[in-house]
């Protein structure tokens, strides 16, 4: 018997939902041709653009690394106001408890002591890091940038329900295939953003910059911000590099960096210049070489010490990762109780953890309908997708599991929402999930959606890019009263503050006046 589908345009074979209507009527006057011609257009544009990743472990015909672009599908993900605004709340609340939860996991360890999370799910965590325990980082932020993974799916009514998957909270990617996909929708389709009220993404430079330069040292007047990237060969290179141009900042490796005085330096051609901020896109082990991994050649030897004395901000920090794990993933609505007083907006998915006898015994039991995946695995590596694999995948599994059970979490198949996805065969469904990106500075912010990512082999349920897997434009549509606005008015605030103060009241006047009339347009 097959499960059942949410489909988030298609209400039934007959009727489509009110948010898409608009949408759906301009599609069905688009001819194969045109749509097709698009489509080789955005491909065209991307690859010149370099808009790629690399795959590691895959090989050309000539042996070297794969290089690939992600596919980019012409039919946007559209979410209603109302729905995003639900999201959001959610979304600020459960990060909210996760930086309150690495906080307290390296000073008062309150949590432990209440017996919520068993302490040996910390200590024993490759990603905890004792030489934070004490150390006060700025605002008591730790994931200044958090992806979180989110997957609808019917519930016992036929409705589809959000669920939050997975949190990503050390170096979360994918925002630069975001903002290009607005950008090539825009350039695509231009008719589209002037018949629909699409909500903007285009200023999330502006507030990871804003984010970022929060967390520098006391006294610093022009924080200097660098993005830290493990080099061209990393799979999102592009992204450090996208990134650090938007936000008008050095992108630098680590041999670029070096420590005098128990201050960071970066290498320039007028001289040592002072580092205050480092966007990390480096793990915590190659982050230092006398601290960490000694062979690393990524990192800054020095950096930690720079770092506990305050002299330097680290984002996201070190140490982040014992909340980004898939065996403290079942905890976080107990943290959001435990440290809010409050009740989880979004639901986690069901989650056994192998390391219990008996969700271990449920989990062996059940592999054939299960999704089993390793606590530290990323990319959609290490997983199995029970009712997409072989009885033989099935039973190396079993062997796996039954080595280290406490590596591995287990949850039910989920029938993920399908959009309609313009693949080689026409218009036809496909599972999504979305990853929207949530900044924590002097307050939580996040632009309006995210990263819709869509597995594009018939049936997969596996989005990851990695896996095959492409990219979807994200449209949040506006209610009467515009969402933008508010985020204009606050975009065009901070450039005012940091305008020369020699700058007349009527040139200010003009600037926020000029943004306001942008976002009234769409632009």
């Amino acid at each position: 018997m097959s499960r059942p589908m949410f489909d988030e345009m298609n209400a039934s074979a007959s009727s489509v939902r009110g948010h898409y209507q608009d949408y759906q009527r301009w599609l069905a006057r688009q001819s194969a041709d045109a749509m097709q011609a698009r489509r080789a257009e955005a491909e065209m544009i991307f690859r010149r653009v370099g808009i790629t990743f690399a795959v590691y472990g895959a090989k050309d015909e000539d042996g070297s690394g794969t290089e690939r672009l992600i596919p980019f599908d012409l039919i946007p993900r559209i979410i209603p106001a109302h729905e995003w605004g639900g999201m959001e709340k959610g979304l600020v609340q459960r990060v909210t408890a996760l930086n309150r939860f690495i906080h307290d996991i390296y000073h008062d360890q309150e949590i432990l002591k209440a017996g919520l999370i068993p302490s040996d799910q910390i200590f024993q965590n490759a990603q905890f890091r004792p030489e934070m325990m004490g150390v006060d980082v700025p605002g008591n932020i730790y994931s200044h940038i958090s992806g979180v993974d989110i997957v609808r799916a019917p519930n016992a009514q036929g409705e589809g329900e959000y669920y939050v998957l997975e949190d990503n909270l050390r170096v979360p990617s994918g925002v630069s295939y975001m903002l290009e996909d607005r950008k090539m929708m825009m350039r695509l389709f231009p008719e589209l953003f002037s018949q629909n009220r699409v909500a903007p993404v285009e200023h999330y430079p502006d507030l990871l910059l804003e984010t970022l330069r929060a967390m520098a040292p006391p006294a610093t007047n022009e924080p200097t911000v660098v993005v830290l990237t493990p080099g061209m060969y990393n799979s999102a290179y592009f992204e450090h590099a996208f990134l650090a141009q938007q936000m008008g900042v050095e992108l630098v490796e680590g041999q670029d960096l070096f420590v005098k005085d128990n201050f960071v330096y970066m290498r320039t051609t007028r001289g040592p210049k002072r580092v205050d901020v480092i966007y990390r896109r480096v793990d915590d082990d190659y982050l230092d070489p006398l601290a960490f991994k000694p062979t690393s050649t990524l990192g800054c030897a020095g950096l930690l010490n720079v770092y506990r004395s305050g002299n330097v901000a680290i984002c996201n920090a070190i140490g982040t990762g014992v909340a980004d794990d898939k065996s403290i993933y079942p905890y976080v609505p107990k943290m959001i109780e435990f440290y809010l007083g409050e009740k989880p907006i979004l639901k986690n998915v069901p989650t056994y953890m192998c390391r219990n006898k008996d969700d271990l015994a449920y989990t062996l039991a059940n592999l054939k309908d299960l999704v089993v995946k390793e606590v530290h695995g990323a990319g959609g590596y290490g997983m199995l997708v029970g009712p997409a694999s072989t009885k033989a995948e099935i039973e190396d599994f079993r062997a796996a599991l039954l080595a280290n059970p406490s590596g591995y979490i287990a949850q039910p198949t989920l029938s993920l929402s399908t959009c309609p996805t313009y693949v080689e065969s026409g218009i036809a469904p496909r599972h999504i999930d979305l990853r929207p990106f949530v900044l924590s500075g002097k307050t939580v912010q996040m632009v309006p959606g995210g990263l819709t990512r869509v597995a594009l082999k018939d049936g997969s349920l596996v989005v990851n890019s990695s896996q095959g897997g492409g990219t979807k434009d994200t449209w949040i549509l506006e209610d009467d009263v515009p969402v933008p606005v508010a985020a204009a008015v606050a975009l065009a605030q901070s450039q005012l503050q940091s305008q020369s103060q020699s700058q007349s009241q009527s040139q200010s006047s003009s600037a926020l006046e000029s943004a306001l009339n942008l976002s009234a347009v769409g632009v």
